[in-house]
């Protein structure tokens, strides 16, 4: 049941669970990714049923903004300790 969901959730369109199988899809190939994305399903399942909650889309942008919030903060670490100033730490001052 859970790989036929997975099948279904990766044909729609501007979801979660589709961009998660898209981007598994390249480097797993396609029964690899939906066994993913029906593990996804899963544990979305267990923590909605856990803590009594009704399920919220987060939409297909919603791991490429978390990664580009890490990515935001792990480049302003490294310039900082390659010695580089940072200009919004300098107009507050």
């Amino acid at each position: 049941m859970l790989t036929e969901s997975a099948w279904a959730a990766s044909r729609t369109k501007n979801t979660f669970l589709s961009s998660k199988y898209k981007r598994l899809v390249g480097r797993r190939g396609k029964k690899r990714a939906i066994v993913a994305v029906g593990h996804a399903i899963l544990t979305i399942v267990y923590h909605l049923i856990k803590e009594k909650k009704c399920f919220q889309e987060l939409g297909a942008t919603y791991i490429d903004e978390k990664k580009r919030e890490g990515q935001i903060k792990y480049f302003q670490k490294r310039l900082e300790e390659l010695g580089a100033e940072n200009p919004e730490l300098n107009k507050s001052a």
